[in-house]
């Protein structure tokens, strides 16, 4: 039986950085960027010794990197505070009065607040924590929407020294209870309310039902005044946002922290059921957030750049908060969805807001296709420069579309792989120095030792696939499963000797590009031979009828898995009887007869979160023609489940 995942896409379109993007690049030319990435690999105090000197010490470091698998101490002996790097260092400087964050909410309020503006927020709520007994060491959950407080409630926690869990706010009481449960949280920092697509989310009310459900040892709850909804205040333990700044005032020190003192858990999903909470400390984490944010954005002073991730994952800590203030740079921040009240408010924004750097999700881009492209065409997207992709692989039909039509094919786009455990970019494209291959996400950032092995752990040759490995620690990832050092261990060290096991398949073709082919867990064997589900994906997804697909396996007497598709059509197209037999011949003639699917299911959308992660879980359930079970509560829309459940002949 093989063992490899089998890689048939051959993706052969090479698109080259511009030389007028690369002569005003931070990194200009593939020839330095492969030397900084040597002298990372092999100098590594060197090279991350002279990053760090960027940021501001309260106490320099004696050891750049002491490293016991699977335990690494970066910046040892180091003293720094996050929030004195993302705010205090910019205000002696040009960038005081400059837009920090500018803020949409979904009915269409506007606010903009300047460094100086920021830092005052944030000191004068880190004192309103500390009026609450929060000291450094304490863990305070954050369950808020997409507002400029939630930005301010973390960057408060990092300067008292409190280590902040962030909850998506679309999230049930259920999770908030269970991760109250296991950081042990002495305060929840919350709002009334938060929009989405015109309805109010009751986040109070979610609180309020997590805290009677056993969530205890919370003491206070700090309740931001959103949406005016009505809300229950218990005497007492809650609190309001407004009421509590007007006891105090905008002078508060940056406390001096270990380079190692926790700034963040957050939790992901466990395959036991059981969160994991992923620990995240304060010295190495910004030194990557911040050198991603500089080199792979390849940010300017001039730049309004927008993340559309929600502030309750990763990539809104990493890529809305800390990577671009510390940097300096101009942070967006939008509350609702891409498409109220209309498919064009994302377009609308960057209109609006001069947009100049980019940064979504394929699932999202998907969703755009689908909706068609005269949404984009009313609007000027011309302040565009670059565009960036994040959260799972790319198709590369997709990749083509988000270049010509958002990009103008003007644009890099640089289609960045990392995970919540990493804490920041790993492999990505450099966009002024490295060519790109549509769905490929090129090449591993500084620092970044990664590797295709087999079962064996043996590193395979090119364009086969395995097993995505890192060899080498680095300075953002994480430390541990806060409270569970053998869960830990066993999760992400145990696989493959000496390695971070990330859980992706991937391959590398002969130019060295890394393809992400989606979690071994999601890897398809189908008659011995092994699929990853994503280039299945994008087989379905290059073909001119379909804007989106979802591939998964169900059991199958002679093969072991079938494979099963679900396909969304783009706007205007309809279900014509021999589209299913087409679409399977495509497949076939694209990666080969072994992955046709075995059913074609068509839906107006796909089982999505709201923050766009297809629930798999959901589509293998109904592929197998079991009840679908579990938590469906972060789930978009209720209605795509009957959809896909009905007859589809």
């Amino acid at each position: 039986m093989s063992q490899s995942i089998e890689s048939h896409l051959n993706e052969k379109r090479v698109f080259k950085p511009t030389k007028q993007f690369s002569k005003a690049a931070r990194i200009q030319s593939l020839e330095q960027y492969r030397q900084m990435w040597e002298e990372s690999i092999k100098r590594p105090d060197k090279f991350w010794g002279r990053e760090a000197a960027e940021l501001q010490w309260q106490k320099k470091w004696t050891k750049v990197l002491d490293w016991k698998e699977p335990y690494a101490q970066w910046f040892v002996g180091g003293q720094i505070n996050v929030s004195e790097n993302c705010l205090d260092r910019h205000l002696n400087t040009v960038r005081q009065n400059k837009a920090a964050i500018i803020w949409e909410g979904e009915p269409g309020e506007k606010r903009v607040l300047t460094y100086q503006q920021l830092f005052r927020e944030v000191c004068r709520f880190a004192n309103v924590l500390k009026r609450n007994k929060v000291k450094k060491g304490d863990r305070v959950l954050i369950y808020m929407p997409m507002i400029p407080e939630a930005a301010v409630a973390m960057l408060a926690c990092a300067r008292i020294g409190a280590t902040h869990s962030v909850v998506f706010g679309g999230f049930s009481s259920d999770s908030i209870r269970d991760r109250i449960a296991d950081c042990k949280a002495k305060l929840v920092i919350t709002t009334d309310g938060g929009y989405r697509r015109g309805s109010i989310v009751p986040l109070k009310k979610n609180v309020d039902d997590a805290l009677r459900e056993g969530a205890h040892g919370v003491q206070k709850v700090i309740v931001y005044r959103r949406a005016g909804n009505e809300v229950h205040i218990e005497e007492g333990r809650d609190v309001w946002w407004h009421r509590e700044m007007d006891y105090v005032d905008g002078h508060c020190p940056a406390e001096a922290l270990d380079s190692e003192h926790p700034l963040f858990i957050l939790y992901t999903s466990g395959s036991t059921g059981k969160p994991k909470g992923i620990l995240h400390t304060t010295g190495g984490y910004l030194m990557q957030a911040y050198a991603t944010s500089k080199y792979v954005f390849d940010l300017r002073d001039e730049d309004v750049y927008w993340c559309t991730a929600d502030i309750g994952w990763v990539t809104g800590h990493s890529y809305v908060v800390y990577g671009p203030l510390a940097c300096g740079a101009t942070s967006l921040m939008y509350e609702g969805a891409p498409n109220w009240p209309e498919n064009d408010r994302f377009w609308r924004i960057i209109e609006e807001y001069s947009v100049s750097v980019f940064y979504t999700a394929p699932t999202a881009i998907r969703a755009f296709i689908r909706w068609g492209d005269q949404w984009v065409k009313k609007h000027d997207l011309s302040s565009l420069r670059l565009l960036g992709s994040v959260g799972e692989p790319i198709n590369p039909e997709a990749w083509m579309w988000y270049h010509q039509v958002i990009g103008g094919g003007r644009c890099p786009i640089v289609d960045t792989w990392w995970q919540t455990e990493t804490g920041a970019i790993m492999i990505t494209s450099l966009p002024g120095a490295v060519p790109t291959k549509p769905g490929s996400a090129t090449l591993p950032f500084f620092g970044v030792d990664p590797a295709i092995v087999d079962e064996k752990g043996q590193e395979v040759g090119p364009n086969v696939g395995g097993k995505l490995v890192i060899r080498k620690p680095w300075p953002s990832m994480l430390r541990s499963i806060y409270g569970d050092k053998a869960r830990y261990k066993k999760t992400y060290w145990s696989e493959v000797k000496g390695c971070y096991f990330a859980g992706d398949g991937a391959r590398r073709d002969k130019d060295g590009y890394f393809w992400i082919v989606g979690r071994i867990d999601d890897v398809l064997n189908v008659a011995g031979h092994r699929l990853g589900t994503s280039e299945v994906e994008s087989a379905l997804v290059s073909h001119p009828a379909v804007a989106e697909a979802a591939v998964v396996g169900r059991p199958d007497e002679l093969k072991g898995q079938g494979v099963v598709a679900f396909v969304v059509l783009k706007s205007g197209m309809i279900v014509e009887p021999h589209l299913r037999e087409e679409l399977r011949q495509h497949v076939g003639q694209v990666i080969g007869p072994i992955a046709k699917p075995d059913d074609v299911r068509f839906a107006d959308a796909l089982p999505k979160t709201r923050s766009g992660k297809i629930m798999r879980r959901l589509l293998k359930e109904i592929a197998s023609g079991k009840a679908v079970t579990g938590d469906t509560t972060t789930l978009e829309d209720l209605s795509i489940i009957a959809q896909l459940t009905a007859n589809n002949d």
